[in-house]
């Protein structure tokens, strides 16, 4: 009796509801999240691993795979500047407009990727307010790498940001003011004080910040143009093999895509582990 009752005592629910639950989870894990990986690396080398790397070797996808490492190569050092220095600005210093800012930075979120596209056509479309501006440095922005690296880049602001500033509010101010009572200078306080505390959190946003710029398709394939070889990007060219019934090749890209996800997850893992949050403090943004 008492092994069986123990623990309806302790959570106040059977031993078979919660067994129900758990096995209902796991099998809607396996269906949904499990089997549809599986799938996309069995389609990839259902032709065998000739196929395969013939698949990934091919022109288009070494162009969409360079132009995506190449915007990553951009965005994440940008996204990580501004974000660092934005969280250090709301999180250790007070000034009017403070929640407007933090409120924005939410924006991304909320607005949907390809409405985000659709702004930076209206912006630098033929009639665009800032298309002038553009023309006359000679820039081409729409259907270009400079339209792919501003799309990919409003997508990706938030997570750096995100991920710092609660962390940095709940620090407060006090390691930093008296590293500067002892003489220490604001970059040297920064270096040896703030960014030691918040390291392994600015990673965790670097490595979601990296992997939603590779996987990004909505506001890209706006801008872009999808000119194959040239503005098309791994999750691009995957659409493109794909609608011209070329599958398995678009299977192949797709597992690349698939393996970044993969490592993503196993680097957010391990960095959640090593950053641990003061009691209260949640995690920015969303995964």
């Amino acid at each position: 009796m008492s092994a069986e009752l123990a623990p309806r005592r302790a959570t106040g629910e059977p031993v078979w509801l919660r067994r129900s639950l758990l096995i209902a989870a796991l099998a809607f894990l396996v269906v949904f999240l499990v089997l549809p990986l599986a799938v996309i690396f069995q389609q990839a080398f259902g032709s065998g691993v000739g196929a395969y790397l013939r698949a990934l070797g091919a022109p288009e996808a070494r162009a969409a795979l360079a132009l995506s490492l190449l915007v990553a190569a951009i965005v994440v050092p940008l996204n990580t500047v501004f974000g660092v220095a934005a969280a250090w600005a709301v999180g250790k210093f007070s000034f009017r407009g403070k929640a407007v800012l933090v409120t924005l930075f939410d924006l991304p979120f909320a607005v949907s990727p390809v409405v985000a596209g659709l702004l930076f056509v209206l912006l630098f479309g033929r009639d665009g307010l800032l298309a002038p501006l553009a023309a006359a440095g000679g820039i081409h922005v729409l259907f270009a790498l400079p339209g792919i690296i501003l799309a990919t880049l409003f997508v990706t602001v938030p997570f750096v940001a995100r991920e710092l500033i609660p962390l940095m509010q709940a620090q407060g101010r006090e390691e930093e003011e008296a590293a500067r009572m002892l003489g220490a200078s604001g970059w040297r306080t920064f270096r040896h004080v703030t960014l030691p505390n918040v390291r392994w959190a600015l990673l965790y946003g670097v490595v979601l910040t990296a992997a939603r710029a590779l996987g990004e398709f909505g506001a890209v394939s706006v801008v872009s143009g999808h000119i194959r070889g040239e503005t098309t990007t791994l999750p691009l060219e995957v659409e493109m093999l794909h609608a011209e019934f070329r599958g398995q090749e678009a299977f192949a890209v797709a597992s690349l895509l698939t393996l970044v996800a993969v490592a993503s997850l196993v680097a957010k893992h391990v960095l959640e582990r090593r950053s641990p949050r003061p009691p209260g403090v949640a995690r920015g943004g969303p995964a």
